[in-house]
């Protein structure tokens, strides 16, 4: 026999030494990502009038009882009911919910030696990478199902009407009751919290990113909610004609002014009904999106440097948000 022939031989038995086939590789790796972080994921059920309502996923991330999940999964609740892999249920409290990013952190007093799964660097992510989502769809408990990133970096309308940044899009298989589960990397750590998919198509599915979760926590930790800056204005975005785009060294659109709170950061300000923001902080102003984006809470209480169109001329003023309440 050739030494070839006894290498083949070797290598058809358990415990040789032939390389995995790709589609046993990427088989272990999904089953890796589950058993890690499928102990971590929970159900979280809301209950209207001593009824049951609706439910959606979570995923604890702390073992002090930290879970993370959808603010549309609490849909404004102050606790919450969550019920664990091991079949027992407990009640949570809601510390924070933030509509503008579609997250809410809850606190549950969860039994000691409990699974608590990591968050991941969601900018380590590239097109084309394995990711794992794990949940509850239609009631379906601790269910996986597995896809690529299929986009970076995009934007969704949330349920409030405000874009949320930074969000990934995969074609992991989501459907009702996957919202607030975790979306896990090859390597085990939590990039993402599921979020929505786009009825009609075929596994179009987003998840709000683990960096912007980090971010999310820390802020329901120390303030109990997102700090945003407003400046006390309706905002509409309005396509720029050409002359005054060139004039204002701005692009193609931005925002006209509709409305001005009496007495707030505007109107304290200077502007009025009208006015056309091209430029924040020097930052253009491409639409009432990009206002949002730009008005965070490093802005809040702090002068800014608003560019605005009057009268067919370029304008300076100088207005200071003040915090935008929920």
């Amino acid at each position: 026999m050739s030494d070839t022939t006894r290498d083949d031989a070797r290598h058809a038995h358990p415990g040789s030494t032939a390389p995995e086939s790709p589609l046993d590789a990427y088989s272990r790796v999904v089953a890796q990502a589950a058993d890690l972080v499928g102990p971590a994921v929970v159900r979280v059920e809301t209950r209207a009038g001593g009824r049951r309502g609706g439910f959606g996923s979570g995923v604890v991330i702390a073992g002090d009882g930290l879970i993370l999940t959808n603010s549309h999964v609490v849909s404004g609740a102050r606790r919450v009911r969550v019920a664990l892999t091991d079949g027992t249920d407990t009640e949570a409290q809601v510390l924070g919910d933030d509509l503008d990013t579609d997250l809410a952190l809850l606190r549950a007093a969860l039994p000691g030696g409990g699974r608590a799964a990591a968050l991941g660097d969601s900018k380590s992510l590239r097109r084309g990478h394995l990711v794992v989502a794990i949940g509850n769809p239609l009631g379906f408990e601790s269910t996986v199902t597995a896809g690529v990133v299929s986009a970076l970096g995009r934007s969704l309308r949330g349920r409030n009407g405000r874009l949320i940044e930074d969000v990934i899009q995969t074609d992991a298989a989501l459907n009702p009751g996957n919202s607030g589960g975790p979306l896990v990397s090859a390597s085990g750590e939590v990039v993402g919290i599921n979020t929505a998919m786009i009825g009609g198509a075929q596994v179009l599915c987003f998840a709000v990113s683990s960096n912007t979760a980090r971010f999310v926590i820390g802020a329901f930790l120390t303030h109990g909610r997102v700090r945003r800056a407003h400046l006390g204005i309706t905002a509409q975005t309005m396509p720029l004609p050409r002359r005054l785009a060139v004039a204002a060294g701005a692009g193609p659109r931005a925002v006209r002014i509709g409305e001005v709170e009496p007495g707030g950061p505007a109107a304290l300000g200077g502007l009025r009904v009208g006015d056309i923001i091209v430029a924040l902080d020097g930052h253009a102003v491409d639409g009432a999106d990009d206002l949002i984006r730009l008005l965070d809470a490093g802005r809040v209480d702090r002068p800014v440097a608003l560019a605005i169109l009057r009268d067919g001329r370029v304008d300076r003023r100088a207005v200071t948000p003040r915090e935008r309440k929920p």
